[in-house]
């Protein structure tokens, strides 16, 4: 794998709901296919959603199942740094997001930000260290919920904490499952906190990403303030679909100075 890259050379991200470690239909447990094909995109930073940081019927179920938290293991001798939000607590476990990263997290916290106690959820924000930016990169990873008003409340928490925390246009990415077939996050967010999408180049359209065969939904999203835009990627059909439902995005980044 690539050393990391400073931020002379631009980023790489990449945001994805890795479904647990589970194929679609949860047929076949995946999370080592995972792994390598994470790997083979070579990011400096990985905001990953449904997350298992335990599952104790799995361990018993699944000889292979990895003896570390997903990610851990994930990121194990490729990304130095993990922070991860547990959000779903029951009797054999949780999960939650994680952020997997080649620099150095110097601060991590995870919000609750459940509307209702049928679906929790959480948000996971980090501060990042990249050598040649002056200010640390905050970092937000999201996994919203499935009504619209429980969204809507989820992202006016986002941007209210990302005012306080990361005010006068500081670097700045919010990645994650947005559940935003409808596309409201443009305005109830980006446009509040000043960013932009990466897929979106004028359009106001992000990319599909789901399901992952044919992707038609755009739920899936990558937000970005103080950098520009290179390239960006989704990551769907074969081999992805046999490993999660969602379709992984990559964004390549430049910072603005």
């Amino acid at each position: 794998m690539g050393a990391a890259r400073g931020a002379g050379q631009g980023l790489r991200v990449c945001t994805y709901n890795i479904h647990k470690g589970f194929s679609q239909f949860n047929r076949r447990m995946v999370v080592h296919e995972l792994r390598e094909r994470l790997r083979s995109l070579d990011v400096d930073l990985v905001f990953l959603q449904e997350v298992q940081g335990l599952h104790l019927r799995h361990a018993t179920r699944h000889a292979d199942w990895p003896g570390a938290p997903q990610h851990e293991f994930l990121a194990e001798d490729v990304w130095q740094q993990t922070a991860y939000g547990g959000n779903a607590v029951y009797d054999h476990g949780h999960h939650g997001n994680a952020i997997l990263s080649r620099f150095p997290i110097t601060f991590s916290t995870n919000t609750d930000v459940s509307d209702h106690r049928f679906e929790r959820r959480g948000l996971l924000h980090c501060e990042v260290q990249v050598p040649d930016l002056a200010a640390p990169i905050h970092c937000v990873c999201a996994h919203l919920g499935l009504t619209a008003g429980s969204r809507r409340r989820q992202m006016e928490v986002i941007a209210e904490r990302m005012e306080q925390l990361a005010p006068d246009g500081t670097p700045l990415i919010i990645c994650g499952d947005f559940n935003d077939w409808r596309n409201r996050a443009d305005n109830l967010l980006a446009r509040r906190l000043g960013m932009r999408e990466a897929f979106d180049n004028g359009r106001g359209q992000p990319a599909r990403t789901f399901p992952s065969t044919v992707p038609v939904l755009r739920l899936d999203r990558i937000y970005v303030r103080g950098f520009g835009v290179r390239h960006a990627q989704v990551h769907c059909g074969l081999p992805w679909s046999q490993i999660s439902d969602h379709a992984a995005l990559t964004a390549d980044l430049e910072p603005r100075v």
